[in-house]
Order: C-alpha cells, then sequence, then structure tokens
C-alpha cells in the first residue's frame, strides 16, 4: 500500500491511499490501512510530504562504498543525527540554498518511517514497528559540516530533509536499487544490500538509545557520489520499489 498526503482545495494535507493512477482516502491516521472513497485522479493532486515527523533521525557512514569514497572505516556502531522537523518538506517543493554555506550536497537515501512507539526493540521484533519506506534526501552544507565538526547546522536547515512521494507499507527494503540524478544525470547509484547497519539493526539500535514515536523517520544513509547542488538544478532520488522523489533548488 502507498500512503500519501494530497494538497486539497482548501490547501490542507490529507492522508490517502495510491492505487495505480487513483488517490483514496485513508478514514484514520497510517497504519490503519482502511480505504476511504476516491478522490480522483493522482495526476490532479499535489503531493504534500507523507508525514510529518517529530523527529528524523540520519545515520552517517552506513553504506560501505561512502566510506570508501570519504575514506573513513565504517563504524563499531551506527552514527546518529538529529534533522528537526522544520527541515522535512514534499515533493516539487523547492530546497532553499542558505547564504551561510558555498557547498551544498544531495544525499540519497532509503528512509523508515516508525508504526507504533518503540523502545528497546529486539533486532527480530524490529519489522513489527516499521509502517513502511520512503525516499528521503539528505540535503548536506558540506562546508559547514567540516567547519562545525558536528553535524546540527550543516544538515538541519529549513528545506534540507525533502521526503517522498509517499510511503509504501510492503516492501522488502534489503535489496533496492537507489540512485540519485542531477539534471537529469545519475550521480549516485548503489544498492541497499551495501548498507553496514540494515534496516532492523537500525531501528532495534535506535530505540535502545530514544523512545521512537509512530510517524518518526530513520534516513539510513547515503552512497557514494554525493556531490553539490547549485540554483536552478533539479534532484531526483529514487529507490526500487518506492518511486521518484523531485525537488527544485533554488538560492536563498
Amino acid at each position: 500500500m502507498k500512503i500519501c498526503r494530497v494538497q486539497t482545495a482548501e490547501g490542507k494535507c490529507d492522508y490517502g491511499v495510491v492505487i495505480g493512477e487513483e488517490v483514496f482516502s485513508l478514514q484514520a491516521e497510517p497504519g490503519s490501512q482502511k480505504l476511504g472513497t476516491p478522490l480522483g485522479k493522482l495526476k490532479d493532486f499535489k503531493l504534500c510530504a507523507p508525514i510529518l515527523p517529530g523527529k528524523v533521525i540520519g545515520v552517517g557512514l552506513n553504506y560501505r562504498d561512502h566510506a570508501e569514497e570519504m575514506k573513513q572505516k565504517l563504524p563499531d556502531d551506527p552514527i546518529l543525527f538529529i534533522k528537526p522537523r522544520s527541515a522535512v518538506i514534499g515533493p516539487g517543493e523547492p530546497i532553499i540554498l542558505p547564504r551561510s554555506s558555498q557547498r551544498v550536497d544531495y544525499e540519497a537515501e532509503l528512509a523508515i518511517v516508525i508504526y507504533k512507539t518503540a523502545k528497546d526493540v529486539p533486532v527480530e521484533k524490529a519489522k513489527e514497528y516499521i509502517l513502511g519506506y520512503t525516499c528521503l534526501n539528505d540535503v548536506s552544507a558540506r562546508d559547514l559540516q567540516a567547519k562545525d565538526g558536528q553535524w546540527t547546522r550543516a544538515k538541519g536547515f529549513d528545506t534540507f530533509s525533502p521526503v517522498g512521494p509517499w510511503i509504501e507499507t510492503e516492501l522488502d527494503p534489503s535489496n533496492l536499487k537507489i540512485e540519485a540524478k542531477l539534471n537529469g544525470k545519475t550521480v549516485q547509484s548503489s544498492n541497499t544490500s551495501n548498507l553496514a547497519f540494515n534496516c532492523a539493526q537500525l531501528v532495534s539500535f535506535i530505540s535502545s538509545v530514544m523512545t521512537l514515536d509512530p510517524g518518526d523517520v530513520i534516513a539510513t544513509g547515503t552512497p557514494s557520489g554525493i556531490g553539490p547542488m547549485k540554483d536552478g538544478d533539479e534532484i531526483i532520488i529514487s529507490v526500487q520499489g518506492i518511486g521518484e522523489l523531485k525537488n527544485p533548488v533554488k538560492a536563498a
């Protein structure tokens, strides 16, 4: 099931379910999986971010090829950071390049959406706490990341967490092609089989650190091929079995 949020005529974002080229209403919050009435054609709707998380938990250096690219060894435990809710935007919304940074990078990522409150979850039960998966662009001010030493500012600007186009609830995340295309050119291409810590391991580890609430998002890390974006670019993040997340890039 593809759970989305679509913009209504009143400008609100309502939950829906995408089936083929049609959108149906969702009668309750994500996870109920109860279809309502037909709303119309998917092409006629503007998609909002499929979820507004309380927090986005990012994972650094979690692809073997990216660790090699950065000339760093894989960590013994997942490296965690937080992106604020204010960074979240949906498909088609512009990524705004801040004046304080001279290099802002794309990072294609598979994202986990949490289904129910999770604390100290065993790895073997982690799947029970996952609603589904979506695409995420962990936009990063690379120069500020190096300058600060910690990553909050570099990854926390408004618009630095595009998410979408929807949440796919029926997906095995273990062997999926993941790509980024900048102005139509493929700049990242890898597979989730290259994750150092898989999705179940991440849910278990992170829930041992902090309580995960329904709707929270875990960004599982990016593969090799990171690079800068500039004003006027279009960046597309795609994950096999989910779809494409497209966003224009604009200067502040």
